[in-house]
């Protein structure tokens, strides 16, 4: 579910900076390149948290 979710902020958020920037530099907006960049970004945060390290519990 974290993966669903995950996947779902970063789609609502790279569109909105596709559309955001589009309409700066006047240009047309391209559902493909939010998509493209939403999997990008996406598939960058599931590896990065797969290789960090796990929090161990400090036994005082």
């Amino acid at each position: 579910m974290k993966y669903f979710w995950t996947f779902f902020w970063v789609f609502l958020l790279s569109h909105m900076l596709t559309y955001i920037v589009g309409s700066i530099k006047s240009a047309s907006y391209d559902f493909t390149v939010g998509t493209i960049l939403a999997i990008g970004i996406s598939i960058i945060l599931f590896l990065i948290a797969a290789v960090m390290p796990k929090d161990k519990e400090l036994n005082v």
